[in-house]
């Protein structure tokens, strides 16, 4: 799953105000910026920036300089024809419950006038499994459903229910269900080949077995096939095996640099992450003069280390507002299947140097 983004002061305010318009607290025409301002005790720019966001979503229309802004006809219909959504989002793990990515979207949806919950069980508690995930929806009284990060089998089991599903990341490519999740592969081939150009032969990808099997996900099969056009063959060295959770994860980390070991790390989770780093510190290897690191998650915290962490970087904004705009579609009775993705670049930090002869 991606990282945390803590909305901004702006965002935090648009989010309340699109709320309260979407169950009609206000008709016609928005309170000045200055009495909105004193109502909800933040200052006049913030206000004024959430506003001209509302503006750019087609939620509110200025109406010119000093006059207040007119709540549009699509925001209107939004209030007069949608319903309240009870929708169920099914964690990937139980620490997922708390994931600051759904949380956020939980937290948009409820400002929203839905009741967004999570449920007990998390895909990991069910084992992937699509009987166990069907025997919890069965019980769950929810009039919509989002997975998070589904494997391709639950993201498909998901596209037949009859009841509206959304699946938030995982393996969706091609499956007739209404998703969201960033676009990681050409981000996925500037990282590799910075590598490559720094020399680097023996570079491993660490991801999730769900990403792995029963064939690997996009962003793999896009790192493999960037190792083989630079005369690399590609094998399960470069993106190995192991038992899910942390005890398979730390052996394999053990195996890894037993024999033959890796000069680059490409890690799939910020968990992963700071677990490699731990496991690198422990046997006093440098990061980067023995191993380069790439995080394939950006982090708030990125910024405050040093050096700076080479990671993967995606705008939560157009996402957070997809899983918004699916659930209102769903809610006013419109059929939404679309398979949506953001732009997710490279960001080349102090973690990834040369690779060590």
């Amino acid at each position: 799953m991606s990282a945390l983004r803590i909305l901004s002061i702006p965002e935090q305010i648009a989010a309340h105000l699109r709320g309260e318009i979407a169950r009609g607290r206000w008709s016609g025409m928005m309170p000045g910026r200055k009495e909105l301002a004193m109502h909800y005790e933040v200052g006049i720019t913030s206000m004024e920036e959430a506003l001209r966001e509302l503006e750019k979503e087609g939620v509110i229309a200025s109406q010119g300089a000093g006059r207040m802004r007119r709540i549009t006809g699509s925001a209107r219909g939004i209030h007069q024809h949608k319903r309240r959504l009870r929708i169920a989002v099914l964690a990937y793990e139980r620490s997922g419950l708390g994931d600051p990515i759904d949380s956020q979207a939980v937290h948009v949806l409820r400002e929203a006038g839905h009741d967004a919950f999570f449920t007990r069980s998390s895909l990991v508690d069910l084992g992937m499994n699509v009987r166990r995930v069907a025997g919890l929806v069965g019980k769950t009284d929810a009039d919509a459903w989002i997975a998070c990060a589904p494997p391709r089998q639950v993201a498909e089991w998901f596209a037949s229910l009859s009841k509206p599903s959304f699946s938030w990341f995982g393996r969706r490519r091609g499956v007739p269900i209404a998703s969201v999740g960033p676009d990681k592969g050409p981000a996925i081939v500037a990282a590799a080949r910075r590598l490559i150009d720094l020399g680097h032969r023996r570079i491993v990808m660490l991801s999730r077995p769900d990403r792995r099997l029963p064939v690997p996900g996009t962003m793999e099969r896009v790192f493999l096939a960037e190792l083989a056009a630079h005369g690399i063959p590609p094998g399960p060295y470069h993106l190995p095996d192991w038992e899910d959770g942390m005890k398979g994860f730390q052996t394999r980390l053990e195996s890894l640099f037993r024999v033959n070991p890796p000069t680059a790390l490409i890690v799939d989770e910020l968990k992963m992450l700071v677990a490699t780093q731990q496991f690198l510190a422990m046997k006093k290897m440098s990061v980067p003069g023995d191993v380069s690191l790439v995080s394939m998650e950006s982090d708030a915290a990125f910024e405050w280390c040093r050096p700076t962490i080479a990671c993967i970087h995606w705008d939560h904004r157009p996402v957070m507002r997809r899983v918004l705009g699916w659930a209102n579609n769903v809610s006013r009775g419109k059929i939404d299947l679309r398979e949506t993705h953001t732009l997710a670049e490279f960001v080349a930090g102090g973690t990834i140097g040369p690779a060590k002869r």
